[in-house]
């Protein structure tokens, strides 16, 4: 039964509730099914997608951080044709809400190709068009730190998409509200706030960096304050919702980031420390909004600042 003090809208779309595993840490939702059924899951984020197959970044691809890990994947996908014809086969046949499709690419031309082989694929809710590759050698970060070159993006995906779309922005940027301002003005429905911190690591016994791609993108719990303060300040000065993204692993990250002004939150790296994370905090939230006297998860989105 749907519990209903959880649900949360973006746009036209009802979730459940507000809990989406972030793209790139649940792949297809494949594996996390022999832990759970997924439809308890407001939605999901499934894993990156190019125009055609990326085999990523060489290994090592992960390494720790005191209070996260760092990531260098760089996108490994088979493109969105096999993906279509396979991974979304098989993941209408476990999960029956709408899906969020992360798309990446290195060129406007790329990523309108892309929207346009998805734009039939019932399954999908929202485009989640990630302009912040912090593990890629080329491609995206200027879309995300030229205002001009983000508008042309927006507007072009806006001409053929036949679904709302979401921005996903970098922190890496000197003003993160004029970027999310120029997402809106150019027709985005929505944002995703945020995506990694650039970060590194270096093996002190041979001297060189720990990953492959020598640098990768920072994740987990040390990344939580600085979201915060990009959604605390975007939603301020945008109309359009935004899901909050970047640390967290509790049901008490689900309400700090709501409170900052997110209408929903992407779970990320804590579903590669814990498989149950998403699970164990929609299990949780109900008893925790009893205990601070919340009746419904709306009632609190932008609580910090209104």
């Amino acid at each position: 039964m749907v519990n209903k003090a959880l649900q949360v809208k973006l746009g036209n779309w009802t979730l459940d509730n507000p809990i989406i595993p972030a793209s790139g840490t649940f792949g297809f939702g494949f594996d996390h099914a022999k832990y759970y059924d997924l439809n308890i899951l407001g939605s999901i984020s499934f894993k990156g997608t190019t125009l055609n197959a990326s085999e990523g970044n060489p290994n090592p691809r992960i390494c720790e951080v005191s209070q996260g890990m760092i990531n260098a994947i760089g996108l490994q996908n088979p493109g969105v044709d096999h993906i279509k014809k396979y991974e979304l086969v098989q993941l209408k046949s476990i999960f029956h809400k709408k899906v969020i499709a992360n798309i990446a690419a290195t060129d406007i031309d790329s990523y309108v190709q892309i929207v346009q082989k998805l734009n039939d694929e019932i399954i999908i809710g929202i485009y989640e068009i990630n302009v912040s590759c912090p593990n890629v050698n080329k491609g995206c970060l200027k879309f995300d730190s030229d205002p001009q070159a983000l508008t042309a993006l927006v507007k072009a995906i806006k001409k053929v998409a036949k679904k709302p779309i979401y921005v996903k922005l970098s922190p890496q940027v000197t003003d993160i509200v004029l970027m999310a301002k120029t997402a809106e003005q150019a027709g985005a429905d929505g944002l995703v706030l945020i995506n990694t911190m650039p970060g590194m690591r270096i093996d002190i016994n041979t001297r060189k960096p720990i990953l492959g791609n020598k640098i990768g993108g920072m994740s987990g719990p040390a990344l939580k304050p600085i979201a915060l303060r990009a959604i605390y300040l975007c939603s301020q000065n945008v109309k359009i919702p935004i899901i909050g993204s970047g640390g967290v692993s509790s049901p008490e990250d689900v309400i700090e980031m709501m409170c900052a002004g997110a209408t929903a939150i992407q779970v990320g790296s804590a579903n590669l420390v814990d498989p149950y994370a998403c699970f164990k905090i929609i299990q949780a939230l109900p008893q925790l909004m009893h205990k601070l006297k919340i009746n419904k998860l709306v009632d609190i989105i932008g609580k910090a600042w209104k």
